[in-house]
């Protein structure tokens, strides 16, 4: 089952995410002087586009499985997470040494894409799990510290900075209520309104950015940063 309005919302999400990252690129050309690490600003627009990401995310995993589950498209989607999530990781590297991605976003996408599966016949139990992760993080008695103090030195991880970290908690809490919000059938009432099923032009160009957002993903950044690169290149050798 598919939903135009969740394409569409995915939409939105991606033109947010590409705003981000062409800041960044600004910044790390020096076109810009931006706080991205810790400004507020920056901190929570960060938290506005990657819970619309997760949280659709737990909703589309549903409605995928929720007859059966689909192992074919769970295989393949897998895969094509684990790939994607490696060129991310070597990527970065290459661009990054000192804070390359070791868990990124899309890494977290493949972590709930298979543990996910353990929850979409049992909406209650997303639905409280997903609040008590939410609820620890906010006040401090759940995080993954522990986790990443434990890897940090025997696997060589950046201690102090990566440039994109989704740890599962909290964003773990986020996928699970997705889960349980279409569970409940909640998907339609918000998805299915008039504003998401007219036959606009704005409407239909962030459907396919919805439809097509692992491909933006993957290559929006490259080309904006090769641009940069290229016309840093050709502006300084003048």
């Amino acid at each position: 089952m598919r939903l135009q309005g969740l394409d569409i919302f995915r939409g939105y999400a991606i033109v947010l995410m590409v705003v981000f990252h062409l800041s960044f690129d600004l910044n790390n050309f020096n076109y810009l002087s931006l706080d991205l690490k810790h400004g507020d600003f920056w901190k929570y627009f960060r938290y506005v586009i990657v819970s619309m990401f997760v949280f659709t995310a737990g909703i589309s995993l549903y409605l995928l499985n929720k007859e059966q589950i689909n192992w074919k498209k769970v295989v393949k989607r897998v895969f094509t997470l684990a790939l994607a999530s490696s060129l991310v990781s070597i990527g970065s590297y290459s661009q990054f040494p000192n804070t390359w991605i070791y868990f990124g976003i899309l890494h977290f996408f493949l972590f709930s894409s298979i543990v996910g599966l353990l929850f979409i016949r049992h909406k209650y139990i997303s639905l409280f799990i997903g609040v008590i992760i939410l609820l620890g993080f906010n006040f401090s008695f759940l995080n993954m510290h522990w986790l990443f103090n434990l890897l940090y030195i025997p696997l060589h991880l950046p201690v102090a900075y990566t440039e994109d970290l989704a740890n599962i908690i909290p964003w773990f809490g986020v996928f699970l209520l997705g889960i349980s919000f279409a569970s409940f059938h909640l998907e339609i009432k918000l998805f299915d309104r008039e504003i998401f099923q007219r036959k606009t032009v704005v409407n239909r160009f962030f459907s396919y950015l919805g439809k097509h957002s692992l491909v933006i993903y993957l290559i929006h950044q490259p080309i904006l940063f090769s641009i940069f690169f290229i016309f840093n290149s050709l502006y300084f050798s003048v």
